[in-house]
C-alpha cells in the first residue's frame, strides 16, 4: 500500500502545529528525524524537533499555519505556507511583545516509510524579528541610504 506524504504533510501541520498535539510526533516524526530552521540552527532527534515546535507555540500560542501550496516529488513533500500568530511568550531569550505577525515560508519535509526524517524550514527571520519591534523596517534602512556601501576607487 502507497503512503500518502502529502496526507501526512498536511495532518502534521493541522494536527501538531495548528492544534498543538504534540501526541502526533511521536506517531508521524522519526527517532532519526533531523531539522534544520534559520532561527533554530540544526536540530537532530524526535525530542529536538518537539521542543522547536513547542518553542514556537508556547512564543505564540495562537500560531497557525495556512497551507497555500503543496505537492511531492519521490519522498520530499514540499509546502508553501503562511504564519500567523501573537508573541505572547519568550522565544529565544525575546520577551513578549504581544505583536501580532504574518510570517511565510518553504518547508521542504522528506519522509520514509511515513515517517518524517528530514525537514527544512525556509522562512524570512529578519521580517519576524521585525514585526516584533525588535529591528527597524527594512525598507526604512533602504530607503535611508544607512548601510550604502562605499564607492570603490
Amino acid at each position: 500500500m502507497a503512503v500518502d506524504n502529502i496526507g501526512l504533510v498536511r495532518r502534521f501541520t493541522e494536527e501538531v502545529w495548528n492544534k498543538g498535539n504534540m501526541n502526533v510526533c511521536d506517531e508521524l516524526l522519526s527517532n532519526k528525524m533531523k531539522t534544520h530552521d534559520p532561527l533554530l540552527g540544526d536540530l537532530d532527534g524526535l525530542e529536538a524537533a518537539k521542543r522547536h515546535i513547542q518553542a514556537f507555540r508556547t512564543a505564540f500560542p495562537d500560531f497557525h499555519v495556512a497551507i497555500d501550496d503543496i505537492g511531492a516529488i519521490g519522498d520530499k513533500v514540499y509546502v508553501r505556507w503562511t504564519a500567523t500568530g501573537t508573541h505572547k511568550g519568550s522565544l529565544m531569550g525575546i520577551n513578549p511583545t504581544n505583536k501580532k505577525g504574518v510570517n511565510s515560508g518553504v518547508t521542504l519535509n522528506r519522509l520514509e516509510n511515513g515517517k518524517f526524517v528530514e525537514t527544512h524550514y525556509v522562512w524570512d527571520v529578519y521580517h519576524m524579528i521585525e514585526q516584533l519591534g525588535l529591528l527597524p523596517p527594512l525598507q526604512k534602512l533602504i530607503t535611508s541610504g544607512a548601510q550604502q556601501p562605499a564607492a570603490r576607487a
